[in-house]
């Protein structure tokens, strides 16, 4: 994969995301097209979609940026690697820490937390555009990941 810093280089418009995420899977650098939920404390809706074809997408998760449970977690993480996720996005909490630095999935959120979330106590949505960090992420753009942060372009940009 082409370094996010190479593409911001190369392409100066690209949405770059604020520095708040931490490394938490197997893979530190991901790409791939957009797939948005935007749900709160309830990961029901996160698994459902895990549990289908990922054709190496990266789910983006607009958890409000909740610090109170996980929204992600190894179990969920071994969905994702099973289901061809190429990586995930949380602007929330993951659990599971060991697990998931473990799994061949890229994963990045604010911050683990032991806590799981609630079943069935909130509505989720599904291919929105969500707004945080300072970035929209749209169904269908393409994200890029490593070490050195977040990018988001509305196409492929890499080489």
């Amino acid at each position: 994969m082409t370094p996010t810093t190479d593409l911001c280089d190369a392409h100066p418009d690209l949405q770059v995301c604020d520095p708040i995420f931490l490394d938490f899977g197997g893979e530190l650098a991901f790409c791939g097209p957009i797939k948005t939920l935007k749900i709160f404390e309830d990961n029901v809706l996160v698994r459902s979609v895990l549990e289908t074809p990922g054709q190496g997408r990266v789910l983006v998760v607009d958890g409000g940026g909740s610090m109170r449970c996980a929204l992600v977690g190894g179990n969920l993480g071994v969905l994702a690697v099973d289901n061809g996720w190429a990586g995930i996005v949380v602007n929330g909490c993951v659990r599971d820490t060991e697990e998931l630095a473990g799994q061949a999935v890229g994963i990045k959120a604010l911050a683990p937390h032991p806590r799981k979330s609630e079943k069935g106590l909130h509505s989720g949505h599904e291919d929105r555009d969500v707004h945080f960090a300072g970035v929209r992420f749209s169904p269908g753009a393409w994200l890029y990941a490593d070490g050195d942060g977040i990018v988001v372009s509305d196409g492929p940009v890499h080489a």
